[in-house]
């Protein structure tokens, strides 16, 4: 065991962020006998109505950020959309810190980080100008998807193209932002590797979801993920492992893989507690929001193990929360709603995990 001195019950653990994240985070944080406060510029949002203190302020907002982290003791974060230089004023209290952000907020950087550290990506090409498509049929091939290199999410920022007439068309789509190009990846399921990190580099690892999306957003999680992901997870782990260690990445982080014939492909970082992550709560003996408190705290790492031989965790997506009352008669469902006050197409207003 490390020299890290354990941050003690009482107290307070501060949250950039107020989406359903934060909220799982509050509500293990209560468990274990920490308070929360959380910062976001929301007036009402998800994790404001699990915490025990609320701040609405800008991410932008320096002095507010300082002044917030001077009622905490430790400070993270819950999704990795926020500028990074306002962060600064955290004076050292953020965990993890704001290189996990920087690399992983910007498709590019985050790329180059994976290849560098062992990974493979599809192939790919960053793109500013119309200048870089020059080219791109031969060098990515269609069809290819054009991403932003900021703020994509749940299939956001996204563009297929099929041929080469389209390409300027797609860069409109996405608002001409500065994006990167990615070739079409021939894979046969979709997987996730959540590694938690330790500042003594002490590592736990759960079992890899097999992960099914629909227009981008996450579906459902299934563990145990079964062919072909079976036969990619010690090298997808590595791979996980190695990056969150290049990074000091302290708490939870997912790293999203294609299982393709050529071995896993690395589809994107992200440095926080994940949704494929949520069938942690009932289906594993710790968490991902337990065990990323547990690493910013300083405290042992919890067991990581299944307590049921099958797991599957479905979202709720817009409407789908309002088969709430049925989930609940449903012997066996595990309801999660995360009170987000419209439900729209899309938008992610809850989930429910199965064991067994």
């Amino acid at each position: 065991m490390s020299e890290l001195k354990p941050l003690p019950p009482g107290s307070t653990i501060g949250i950039v962020g107020g989406g359903q994240l934060g909220r799982m985070l509050c509500l293990a944080a209560h468990r274990m006998g920490y308070r929360t406060h959380v910062y976001a510029p929301d007036p009402a949002p998800p994790a404001s109505a699990t915490a025990s203190l609320y701040v609405c302020a800008d991410y932008q907002n320096s002095d507010a950020l300082a002044a917030f982290a001077a009622e905490c003791d430790v400070v993270t974060y819950e999704f990795e959309n926020l500028p990074v230089a306002p962060l600064d004023a955290m004076e050292g209290k953020l965990r993890p810190g704001t290189r996990s952000l920087a690399i992983a907020q910007d498709r590019a950087a985050e790329k180059r980080f994976i290849e560098e550290h062992g990974g493979t990506v599809a192939r790919w090409r960053p793109i500013s100008e119309p200048g870089d498509f020059d080219g791109i049929g031969e060098d990515i091939g269609f069809p290819l998807v054009l991403k932003s290199r900021r703020l994509g999410y749940d299939g956001k920022g996204q563009a297929w193209v099929r041929e080469e007439s389209q390409l300027l068309d797609a860069w409109d789509a996405i608002g001409r932002e500065p994006a990167v190009a990615e070739a079409a990846v021939d894979f046969g399921a979709e997987f996730s590797i959540l590694v938690a990190r330790r500042a003594d580099d002490e590592l736990a690892i759960w079992n890899a979801p097999r992960n099914i999306h629909d227009g981008g957003i996450l579906r459902r999680s299934e563990v145990p993920a079964g062919d072909p992901v079976d036969e990619h997870v010690e090298a997808a782990v590595a791979i996980a492992a190695k990056l969150a260690m290049e990074l000091g990445h302290i708490g939870v982080m997912a790293v999203e893989f294609f299982a393709t014939p050529e071995g896993p492909i690395v589809n994107e970082i992200a440095p926080r507690v994940h949704n494929s992550g949520h069938w942690t709560i009932e289906g594993s003996q710790t968490s991902q929001f337990e065990q990323h408190l547990r690493c910013i705290c300083d405290l042992p790492l919890g067991d990581p193990a299944l307590v049921s031989p099958r797991v599957t965790m479905d979202n709720l997506i817009g409407n789908d929360v309002d088969l709430w009352a049925d989930l609940l008669a449903e012997p066996g469902a595990h309801l999660h709603v995360y009170g987000k006050r419209e439900a729209r197409p899309g938008r992610k207003m809850g989930h429910v995990t199965r064991l067994g």
